[in-house]
C-alpha cells in the first residue's frame, strides 16, 4: 500500500470503525477467558458529548482496548438514562410551544408524547461516542426504560417493601415548583444568597402592645400558625398565656414557648409556619399547631394566599412588604446572607413542602456498603482520599425519598382499592395486586377495574442504582448464564460529583440484591474546567463542541491531549492547545513509520555495532517502561501510564532509537536492524493502541498483510520479560557525551557534516558499550582513550570523566580564548553579587525562603559555569 505523506485523521477514523464494527470485535460473549467487565455510567437519554463525557468515556475505552489486548474477554456496556425530570421538563416544553398543556393530557397520551421525543432524540450522545472510537459491545445497548430493566426496577421496589424497607409517610420534603415535583435530600444544591431580613410586627391580642419577629420570607406570614419564644428569655415571660395577631391575614395565633428558638437570632421571637418548614413542622406536632399550606404546586399562592392569589413566591415577597410598611407592620428591613436550596435538575428554588411521599429505609442498607469501601476495601476508591467524602455521605444519610411527581418513569407498583391512606396493595402486576386486595378486603369480587395505581413515578436514581445488575438481567433472572458470567463488573469510571447519587448506591444495591460488590474498583475523574477554573458548561459559553474538536484535531489527538493533563480525580484546565499536542505527537508517530518504512533494506550487509547496541539498548527500555506502565495502570494512574508511553516513543524511539540505527544518506540499512526497529514499531503501537486506536491500527496494517485475526485491536500485549538496566544507565551517560559534542559544534560553529576526533580521559571508569554510538551521532572520525589532559583542545565533562575535541583550523585559538576571559570574567562579578547578598545577614533573615533558595542556584550555577570555563581556558593555553 501507497503510504500517504500525512495522515488523514477523519478518512482513517471512519475506515477502521467500519472495520472493528463489521468484524464484531467490540463483541463479547461469555466464553473460556477471564471476563473484564465495564458499564457505562448511562448519560442522559436526550443528552449531547460534553468534555466531561469525553474525558470518563476515552478513559474507559483506554482500559478495555488493554484488557482486550491482554487476553482478557472485554465487555463494555453501554446504554442511556431516562432521566425523569430532565426529560419531562423537555417534553413538556415542546408540548406547550405547540400549544398543548399537559395539565390536558392522560397520563398515556403525555406518555405518548414523551416516546416520540425520545425515539427521535435519544440515543444521540452514543452515536457521538462511536466519534470517539468507544469500543462498546453496542448489541448490548440498554436504556433504563426498557422491558427486562424496568422489571428489575418494579422487582426490585416490590422486594423491598415485602421486606418492610419501603414505606409511606407524611413528610416534609424539597418541593421543586418548576418541575412540580419531590426532590431527595441530595437533589438539593445549597449556595449562599444575598437575600434580606425583614423585621415584621405582630400586635398582641387585646393591647396596643407589638412583638417584633425577623424573617427571611415576609410571604409566608399567611400560613402563620404560631410565635414561639424561647421559655429562658426574660423579656418576653410577661407573654405566656398570649395570642398575638397576624398582620393582613388578621388571624389570631398562640405565643407558645420551646428551647428551640434562639435567643441570639433577630429578636428572639419566630414565626412558626409548620407547612412551609421542616424545624417548624416539628415544632407544630410538638404543640399540635394548625397547618396552613399556603401555596400551589408551581409557588404560586392557593386561596389561603388571600388577595395574593395565583401570583409567585417572590413576587409576592416585593408586594407584601409594601404592604405591611403601608400598614405600619413594618419595622425595618436588613441586608441578610441567606443559604438557599436549589434544584440539581430546574435550578429552581427548593419549597419545603408537607406530602405524601414513598421512603426507602437507609439505616440498614447501608451497613455493607460502608463495610465494603472503609473497612474490607472490597471496593476501592481511586484516588483513596475520596473516602473521606464517601464516609460522609454515609455516615450522615437520610431515609431516600424515591417517589417523584411525574409520568416519565417507573409507575410505583402500589395499587389503591379503597379512600384511606392505607388501603393499598403492592406488587409486580395487576393481576398480583388484584389477588393480594381480594385477599386484603376478603372481597373476592373486586377486579382490577377497582384497582388505581400510584400516579407518582419512582426517582431515576432508583433505576440506574441497579445499572450493573440489571443489564444482564440479574435482578429477574439472577441465575442466568451472562450474569453470572459477567458480575462482578470490574472497574467503574465516573465523576465524583455523582459518588453519593449513583457510586454508593449501586454498592448499597449490590450487597442488598446479590451480597455481592458491584464493582471492585472506582476511577474518579477530575472535572474538566476552563483556564479560569470554570466549570466547563454551555450556559457559560466556555465548552468547546467535542465533535468540533474531533474534526480539528482527529479523534486520537483529543484522546491523547485530553489524558496527558488528566490524574485521576484531579480537575483538567482544559485548553485547546492539549489536542494541538495530541495531534502532534500523532504526526511524530505517523513520521517515524515512514522513515522506517522509506528505507532500502539490504540482505547482505552486516549489523553495524552501532545499530547492534542501539537495539539492545531499546528493548531493555521498552521493558523497563513496560513495568512502569503495569504500575501506573494497577494503581489507576492512567494519565501517568500514557505519559511514560509518550517519552518513551517520543523520546527514546524517534530522538535516539531511529538516530542511532538510520543508514547513512542514499544507503540500505541492514535486515536484521529493519526488521527489529519494524519488531520494536509494532511493540509501541500495541503500548498506543488504548489510547490513540485509529493511529495505530492504521499504520499496523500499513506494516503487513493482515488477516482479520491478526488485527491490531486483538493482538497481544507486548510480554513483560527481564532486562538489562546497565544498559539504560551506559546510555544515560553515552547520550550526555553526546550532547556535549553536539552543543560544542553549535557553540564553535563546527559543521555537523565535518567530522571530529574526540579524545577521552576516562576517569569515571565509564562502559565503552556506546563507542560505536557516540561515533556515529557526534560524526566522530576517531575515538581515543587517553592518560593525560590534551592541550590544544575544546573541552567538556560529564561527570569526572574529561572529553577533549583538538581545534582544527576553524578555530582561531586567541579569539577563543578571549572570548572565555570575557566571559569569565562577566561570571566572577556576577558571582560576587550573589554571593554579596547571602553574605549579608539582613538579606538572609528577611527575604523569603524562596528568594534565598533561588539566590543559592545562581551561585552553584555560576561556580558550576566558571569551572568549565576554568577547565577549557586550561586546555586551550
Amino acid at each position: 500500500m501507497t503510504i500517504p505523506a500525512q495522515f488523514d485523521a477523519k478518512q482513517v477514523e471512519a475506515k477502521w470503525y467500519d472495520y472493528w464494527m463489521k468484524n464484531n470485535y467490540f463483541r463479547s460473549t461469555p466464553d473460556h477467558r477471564t471476563p473484564y467487565t465495564i458499564v457505562i455510567p448511562p448519560p442522559n437519554v436526550t443528552g449531547v458529548l460534553h468534555m466531561g463525557h469525553m474525558l470518563n468515556n476515552t478513559i474507559q475505552d483506554v482500559l478495555i482496548r488493554r484488557a482486550r489486548l491482554k487476553g482478557f474477554n472485554a465487555c463494555w456496556v453501554p446504554g442511556t438514562d431516562h432521566a425523569s425530570i430532565a426529560t419531562e421538563a423537555k417534553v413538556v416544553a415542546k408540548l406547550k410551544a405547540e400549544g398543548i398543556n399537559k395539565n390536558d393530557l392522560s397520563r398515556e397520551e403525555f406518555l405518548k408524547h414523551a416516546w416520540e421525543w425520545t425515539d427521535k432524540y435519544g440515543g444521540t450522545i452514543l452515536e457521538q461516542l462511536k466519534k470517539l472510537g468507544a469500543s462498546c459491545d453496542w448489541e448490548r445497548t440498554k436504556f433504563t426504560m426498557d422491558d427486562e430493566l424496568s422489571a428489575a426496577v418494579i422487582k426490585s421496589f416490590v422486594d423491598l417493601y415485602n421486606k418492610g424497607m419501603i414505606y409511606r409517610g407524611y413528610r416534609m420534603v424539597n418541593w421543586d415548583p418548576e418541575a412540580k415535583t419531590t426532590l431527595s435530600d441530595e437533589e438539593v444544591i445549597y449556595e449562599e444568597r444575598q437575600g434580606k431580613l425583614y423585621h415584621l410586627k405582630y400586635q398582641i391580642e387585646d393591647t396596643n402592645d407589638f412583638i417584633t419577629i425577623a424573617t427571611t420570607r415576609p410571604e409566608t406570614i399567611l400560613g402563620d400558625s404560631a410565635i414561639c419564644i424561647n421559655p429562658n428569655d426574660e423579656r418576653y415571660t410577661h407573654l405566656r398565656g398570649k395570642n398575638a395577631i397576624v398582620p393582613i391575614a388578621n388571624r389570631v395565633i398562640p405565643i407558645i414557648f420551646d428551647e428551640y428558638v434562639d435567643m441570639e437570632f433577630g429578636t428572639g421571637c419566630l414565626k412558626v409556619t409548620p407547612a412551609h418548614d421542616v424545624n417548624d413542622k416539628e415544632l407544630g406536632e410538638r404543640h399540635n399547631l394548625e397547618i396552613i399550606d399556603i401555596f400551589n404546586d408551581d409557588a404560586t399562592m392557593n386561596d389561603l394566599g388571600l388577595h395574593y392569589k395565583g401570583k409567585d413566591r417572590f413576587v409576592v415577597r416585593e408586594e407584601i412588604s409594601k404592604e405591611l410598611e403601608t400598614i405600619g407592620a413594618l419595622e425595618k428591613v436588613e441586608n441578610h446572607l441567606n443559604n438557599v436550596g436549589t434544584s440539581e435538575r430546574t435550578k429552581a428554588v427548593i419549597e419545603p413542602r408537607l406530602s405524601d411521599q414513598w421512603f426507602l429505609k437507609m439505616d440498614d442498607l447501608i451497613k455493607p456498603a460502608i463495610k465494603a469501601v472503609l473497612e474490607t476495601e472490597e471496593v476501592k476508591l481511586y484516588p483513596s482520599r475520596f473516602n473521606n467524602t464517601y464516609r460522609h455521605w454515609m455516615e450522615n444519610i437520610r431515609d431516600w425519598n424515591i417517589s417523584r411527581q411525574l409520568w416519565w418513569g417507573h409507575q410505583i407498583p402500589a395499587y389503591y382499592y379503597g379512600s384511606g391512606k392505607e388501603d393499598f396493595v403492592v406488587a409486580e402486576t395487576i393481576e398480583k395486586a388484584v389477588e393480594l386486595a381480594q385477599q386484603k378486603t376478603n372481597n373476592l369480587q373486586l377486579t382490577a377495574k377497582d384497582l388505581i395505581q400510584d400516579a407518582d413515578a419512582l426517582d431515576t436514581w432508583f433505576s440506574s442504582w441497579l445499572w450493573p445488575m440489571s443489564v444482564f438481567d440479574g435482578i429477574v433472572n439472577p441465575d442466568n448464564e451472562e450474569f453470572k458470567y459477567y458480575y462482578p463488573t470490574n472497574d467503574l469510571v465516573t465523576g465524583p460529583d455523582i459518588l453519593f447519587f449513583w457510586i454508593a448506591r449501586m454498592i448499597i444495591a449490590g450487597y442488598e440484591f446479590t451480597g455481592e460488590k458491584p464493582f471492585t474498583n472506582v476511577y474518579l475523574t477530575g472535572i474538566v474546567r476552563d483556564n479560569q477554573r470554570r466549570k466547563m458548561s454551555k450556559s457559560l459559553g466556555n465548552s468547546p463542541d467535542p465533535l468540533d474538536l474531533i474534526e480539528k484535531f482527529g479523534a486520537d489527538g483529543v484522546r491523547c491531549g485530553l489524558l496527558l493533563s488528566s490524574s485521576a480525580g484531579n480537575d483538567i484546565l482544559f485548553d485547546e492547545e492539549l489536542c494541538n499536542q495530541g495531534r502532534a505527537f500523532t504526526n511524530k508517530i505517523w513520521n517515524a513509520f515512514r522513515l522506517i518504512q522509506g528505507w532500502e533494506v539490504s540482505e547482505t550487509i552486516p549489523q553495524p555495532e552501532a545499530s547492534k547496541v542501539a537495539v539492545a539498548w531499546y528493548e531493555a527500555k521498552l521493558q523497563k517502561t513496560l513495568a512502569e506502565i503495569e504500575d501506573h495502570f494497577e494503581k489507576y494512574r492512567i494519565s501517568d501510564a500514557l505519559m511514560a508511553i509518550y517519552k518513551l516513543v517520543w523520546d527514546d524511539f524517534c530522538s535516539w532509537f531511529l538516530e542511532m540505527i538510520k543508514p547513512g544518506y542514499q544507503q540500505p540499512i541492514d535486515a536484521v536492524t529493519f526488521k527489529a526497529a519494524t519488531e520494536m514499531l509494532e511493540a509501541n503501537l500495541k503500548l498506543l493502541h488504548p489510547y490513540m486506536p485509529f493511529l495505530t491500527e492504521e499504520i499496523w496494517q500499513h506494516i503487513a498483510e493482515r488477516s482479520t485475526e491478526d488485527a491490531l485491536i486483538v493482538s497481544t500485549w507486548p510480554e513483560i520479560k527481564s532486562f538489562d538496566q546497565q544498559l539504560i544507565t551506559d546510555f544515560d551517560f553515552a547520550s550526555e557525551v553526546i550532547a556535549g559534542i553536539r552543543t560544542i559544534r553549535k557553540d564553535k560553529n563546527i559543521s555537523f557534516k565535518e567530522t571530529i576526533d574526540l579524545k577521552v580521559l576516562n576517569n569515571e571508569n565509564a562502559s565503552k558499550t556506546f563507542d560505536a554510538v557516540i561515533e556515529k551521532l557526534g560524526n566522530v572520525a576517531s575515538l581515543e582513550y587517553v592518560n593525560e589532559q590534551v592541550s590544544g583542545a575544546l573541552s567538556y565533562r560529564v561527570n569526572s570523566n574529561e572529553y577533549f575535541i583538538p581545534i582544527s583550523g576553524s578555530v582561531n585559538i586567541e579569539e577563543e580564548v578571549k572570548k572565555l576571559e570575557e566571559e569569565l570574567k562577566y561570571l566572577q562579578g556576577f558571582l560576587r553579587s550573589v554571593q554579596g547578598k547571602l553574605s549579608n545577614e539582613k538579606f538572609v533573615s528577611g527575604a523569603p525562603e524562596q528568594v534565598i533558595a533561588n539566590e543559592r542556584k545562581k551561585e552553584a550555577d555560576a561556580l558550576s559555569k566558571i569551572a568549565t570555563i576554568e577547565h577549557s581556558l586550561k586546555g586551550l593555553k
